[in-house]
């Protein structure tokens, strides 16, 4: 197998919500600002120390981090684990794509929010700069395969990894916690983009 140099860290993404500031007065109270708790990979984005309950047609979730800023409309993002708990079929889907996804309600110390759309599977992804696209000889948009090692007892390979390019972006793979269990990935772990099986 031929890798691409040079390595990738890893983001592991545990369940989180976005919400849009018309949700975030709902739910926290009139005026209410995110509170920062920590910085994350990508620059400008923070987890907050706001907590919310995921509810849906079979079971709820609680304690769920809100992470920051506000976004123009509040997105879930589970895991497929998560979903039987809630009792949705959520699709996995790019973010920000929000067509034919489930909703479900939100709970948090001053209100609620029914939501009728919103709650995915994020899609897995690489974030770059156009620079490191630029050393890595690929685009916007474009599907890779990508290798690792976790903890050099599961050899695994991720095919249909979206690259997102952004001059704003931070270069980072990013999966979801039943992917990154199965692989046996942690935050920071090296992957690498496939050139050739």
């Amino acid at each position: 197998m031929k890798l691409k140099q040079p390595a990738i860290k890893t983001g592991v993404s545990n369940r989180h919500l976005h919400l849009s500031a018309a949700d975030i007065e709902s739910l926290f109270g009139k005026g209410h600002e995110l509170t920062p708790v920590k910085d994350l990979g990508q620059p400008g984005q923070f987890a907050c120390d706001e907590k919310v309950i995921l509810v849906g047609p079979k079971g709820a979730i609680t304690g769920v981090r809100v992470l920051g800023p506000a976004r123009k409309a509040t997105q879930i993002e589970v895991s497929r684990t998560d979903s039987f708990t809630l009792g949705i079929k959520p699709p996995i889907k790019d973010s920000g794509d929000h067509t034919d996804t489930p909703g479900l309600t939100i709970v948090g110390p001053k209100g609620t929010v029914v939501l009728n759309s919103g709650v995915m599977l994020a899609k897995r992804h690489i974030h770059m700069t156009p620079a490191d696209a630029e050393i890595f000889g690929v685009e916007d948009k474009d599907i890779v395969m990508v290798y690792a090692e976790g903890a050099g007892t599961r050899k695994v390979v991720f095919d249909d990894v979206l690259v997102r390019v952004h001059s704003g972006y931070a270069l980072e793979f990013h999966v979801d916690v039943d992917e990154a269990n199965a692989a046996v990935l942690n935050n920071d772990d090296p992957v690498y983009i496939v050139e050739e099986l």
